[in-house]
């Protein structure tokens, strides 16, 4: 199996909470129904932002007043809600629903819970009737505008365990929705001549809310090469690399020139609050400073900043929104190679900058084929190793600009044991009819590169992606024709 990430951010997730009401229904369903929130809350560690039973009839919203007090509470904490849980012990307000997500203004992902009735608690004392009144709620929402997510069950209770796994989804999406806004990638130098498959939009991006900030290679490479093998930030760096992955046969002086591109790196980084990178690496880093930035790259990818090699800018952004997914480094790869003759079976491979959660065997080494031609002496900083079995989500995100827009597939596969016989970062992976999936690649005219991650989460990229951001995505499932 794949190892875990060395480091992970861990930010304990925020949610507001709206508890629909109506008055001719039994006011115990509503407190009941907080202290099962509570409960699930508490099991997962998430905090609620919801008013208190002080605030309104036992805490819920049903009138316009308690609407707006709600809408105002959501609003004062607009900074830290990263979604919004609608939770219907009964009918609901459909109206005072509505008005809350409306008024606040948060434009966030909202998913609709509605508890089931008891088949021999149908009296007044106990009726429910979520099962219509969800309905209600999701016709006022998508009159207003509004999107909105769905359990798997019509009604369910949330001590259900299809629930938990709702839940546990819709987190996912409020990352990716979240984190995708106001992102801040940057481009590090300009896209090989040869590789017009890593052509993007900033236009297109920059309308959705992602920045792309530009840098010249040769500023980077000017000002690493002035470093001193002393500077203190040079000898951290270093510690950093010998400390990340064994180097065995690398030259001490390559590891040093590494350590002076990271440092001129990060700071670039830090200084433009830069989220994740696309570098320049076929092949000017090694034809103009001597040696490869793979391990760099590796080094952030698994911090959660990825990095993608060849400038491919739409790469690293799919790397960093199935990062937010699944809270798992992602890499870079290329689809390859045929699998012998197994159809549902192909070669993923990069020269060498893949996290190293996807490599429990990583070393530092070097790249055969750019030393064919510039020198293997010029190569030292890529990496070598085998991914092994594990879970598999794939996808790719790409820019339109005949259409003006961004596409995307997913899908979700597995990664083998099955036996390879080559050299840098390999893995294997089997994809449900694979075949189909290739052709819808080709057609739409996708890039050769696609991001891999140790998870199985398309579900979640795909509601983020089309649900919510309004992207075209195709979810390559295992019963696609």
């Amino acid at each position: 199996m794949l190892t875990g990430a060395s480091s992970k951010r861990s930010v304990s997730p925020t949610l507001g909470v709206i508890y629909g009401n109506r008055d001719f229904f039994p006011d115990q369903l509503v407190t009941e129904a907080r202290a099962d929130i509570a409960a699930l809350f508490s099991r997962l560690g998430i905090k609620a932002i919801q008013l208190d039973e002080a605030d309104s009839k036992l805490g819920g919203v049903e009138t316009h007043a308690e609407a707006r007090k709600c809408a105002d509470l959501f609003a004062k904490h607009r900074d830290e809600i990263d979604g919004v849980l609608v939770v219907l012990p009964n009918f609901g307000d459909e109206k005072g629903i509505a008005d809350v997500l409306k008024m606040a203004k948060l434009n966030l992902p909202v998913l609709i819970q509605a508890y089931p009735d008891d088949l021999d608690q149908l009296s007044p004392a106990r009726r429910r009737d979520g099962f219509c009144g969800k309905i209600s709620v999701c016709n006022n929402l998508a009159q207003a505008g509004i999107k909105f997510s769905l359990t798997r069950k019509h009604v369910v209770r949330p001590d259900d365990e299809s629930f938990l796994a709702d839940l546990q989804q819709f987190l996912g999406v409020c990352r990716v929705v979240g984190g995708l806004r106001d992102l801040r990638l940057g481009a590090v130098g300009a896209r090989p001549g040869a590789f017009n498959t890593v052509r993007y939009s900033e236009k297109i991006l920059e309308r959705h809310g992602i920045n792309v900030t530009t840098v010249d290679l040769s500023e980077f490479l000017g000002k690493a090469e002035k470093l001193d093998a002393a500077h203190i930030g040079v000898v951290s760096k270093l510690s950093d690399i010998k400390g990340y992955a064994p180097a065995p046969g690398v030259p001490e002086e390559k590891l040093v020139q590494m350590a002076k591109l990271g440092v001129i790196l990060d700071d670039w980084m830090g200084a433009n609050a830069i989220d994740a990178t696309a570098i320049q690496c076929w092949t000017s880093v090694q034809e103009n400073f001597g040696c490869n930035v793979c391990t760099l790259m590796s080094m952030m990818s698994e911090n959660f900043m990825p990095s993608a090699c060849e400038v491919d800018v739409t790469g690293v952004l799919t790397m960093y929104a199935m990062q937010l997914a699944s809270s798992a480094p992602s890499a870079l790869v290329d689809w390859n190679n045929n699998y012998g003759s197994d159809e549902d079976k192909c070669v993923l491979f990069h020269c060498g900058n893949w996290a190293k959660t996807f490599l429990p065997d990583i070393k530092i080494s070097n790249a055969p084929i750019l030393g064919s031609i510039l020198g293997v002496e010029n190569t030292y900083g890529a990496l070598d190793g085998r991914t092994p079995a594990g879970p598999l989500t794939y996808g790719r995100l790409t820019t339109d600009d005949n259409e003006g827009v961004i596409r995307a597939y997913v899908g979700e596969g597995l990664l083998t044991n099955d036996e390879l016989k080559t050299f840098g970062n390999r893995a294997v992976a089997q994809v449900p009819k694979l075949q189909n999936l290739l052709r819808h690649v080709c057609s739409k005219g996708f890039e050769h590169h696609v991001v891999m991650n140790p998870s199985h989460s398309a579900k979640i990229l795909e509601e983020a992606f089309g649900g919510y951001l309004g992207w075209d995505v195709y979810h390559h499932e295992n019963t696609a024709s």
